[in-house]
């Protein structure tokens, strides 16, 4: 096991960390290639960002992307991934991918759960959580499917991204605290067998890269059940540590609150992992508060939306003031988009329906975001951080301005 550790290809190297805050930069180490953190990974969830290609994420900076289990496994499936020879050579990608384990996905795409504080209770949901695992129906044809932690961590390594996670159980952030100690409880039993079952498959491995498991944070809005979770998690001793359970529809301020109570008992000298959290001013906040590692389809959604982010905050295109508009997105942007075409014509081809429309809004946003942590880590590195965050936040206005 100790020899197994030594010759692990993943180790972060922290570069830099701010002297008034909890921020740092540096870089992770994985088979497909360095990450500089802090880092956003876009989110391709069945194998592809919506509307580009590899090749233009790699222009945009991106350095890791993000897939799904749920959605690879139902289609086109792990065991042809794995023929294919692997996610990334499947979708002509050579840099580091994660795949979330798709606990999420289960639970949050089955909303006819009748009430999620009933632990399978009820006959007439899609959706039924034991100890064992969850049971579930695709969203795709109704067939019956079941996770559990071993076989999630299976489809995973077929799978092979180079950052895998443990199943988890997704609680609302409004469940009372006797479901959520549950649920929590569940999470780590799930979290060991996960962590047995990953040793076990890179054991005996031969000629395939090694791959990194992260176990998640749980513990809903409870201080006491997330410094629980927070301890537990973060004793496995795996290279990375996520926080899940948050940007579920909470306040902020009770995001990063639970950012604080969490802090103290996770190892930073491991990168830390928010996960679903994209938002600029979200983003901020937590680099603040010490994560490394953020992902969310935030940039590509609201791309799809006609809404894009500039310096100043969020706006849409569709808005008619911009009908004769020949000015881009934003003055000063290096991107494609911005450097190429003015307001007027963004919005005609979104008038249109055009797709050109959603995939140069894509350009844009993802720009824009993958750009915001570049300022970051190097304000990090220049000691200025807090001055940086300062500045953007007192301009950025989150929700659109119109």
């Amino acid at each position: 096991m100790n020899k197994k550790s030594i010759q692990s290809p993943f180790k972060f190297i922290i570069q830099a960390k701010e002297s008034n805050s909890r921020a740092k930069s540096g870089i992770f180490h994985t088979p497909h290639g360095a990450i500089h953190t802090p880092f956003f990974m876009p989110v391709g969830t069945t194998g592809f960002v919506k509307t580009l290609t590899p090749k233009e994420l790699q222009s945009l900076g991106a350095e890791i992307m993000l897939s799904n289990t749920y959605h690879l496994y139902l289609r086109p499936g792990s065991k042809n991934i794995k023929k294919f020879g692997g996610l990334h050579k499947w979708i002509g990608w050579d840099k580091p991918i994660l795949t979330d384990s798709g606990g999420f996905q289960v639970f949050s795409l089955h909303e006819d759960r009748k009430n999620p504080h009933n632990q399978g209770s009820d006959t007439k949901t899609s959706v039924k959580i034991t100890d064992k695992g969850v049971e579930f129906k695709s969203h795709i044809d109704g067939s019956l499917h079941f996770f559990t932690p071993e076989n999630v961590i299976k489809i995973e390594h077929e799978i092979g991204a180079d950052i895998i996670m443990a199943l988890d159980e997704c609680i609302p952030h409004d469940a009372n605290k006797a479901y959520t100690k549950n649920a929590t409880q569940r999470t780590h039993k799930w979290a060991m067998r996960c962590k047995k079952t990953h040793e076990k498959l890179e054991k005996s491995k031969k000629n395939s890269p090694a791959q990194a498991l992260f176990a998640i944070i749980q513990g809903g809005m409870h201080k006491d059940l997330r410094t629980e979770s927070a301890k537990f998690i973060t004793d496995l001793d795996l290279p990375g540590t996520a926080i899940g359970g948050l940007s579920v529809g909470e306040k902020h301020e009770q995001m990063y609150e639970a950012l604080e109570n969490v802090y103290p008992h996770i190892n930073h000298e491991k990168p830390t992992y928010l996960m679903g959290v994209g938002s600029p001013e979200n983003i901020l906040e937590a680099v603040d508060r010490g994560i490394d590692m953020f992902d969310c389809v935030m940039p590509t959604r609201l791309a799809r939306h006609g809404s894009f982010w500039t310096n100043a905050g969020r706006f849409n295109i569709t808005n008619a003031k911009y009908k004769l508009d020949q000015t881009p997105l934003m003055k000063g942007c290096a991107c494609e988009t911005c450097q190429t075409f003015t307001k007027s014509y963004l919005r005609h081809l979104f008038t249109e329906g055009e797709t050109l429309g959603l995939r140069l809004m894509t350009i844009h946003n993802l720009h824009f975001l993958l750009n915001l942590m570049r300022n970051i880590r190097e304000s990090i590195a220049l000691g200025k951080f807090g001055k940086f965050k300062k500045q953007f936040l007192a301009e950025f206005r989150p929700k659109n301005n119109e």
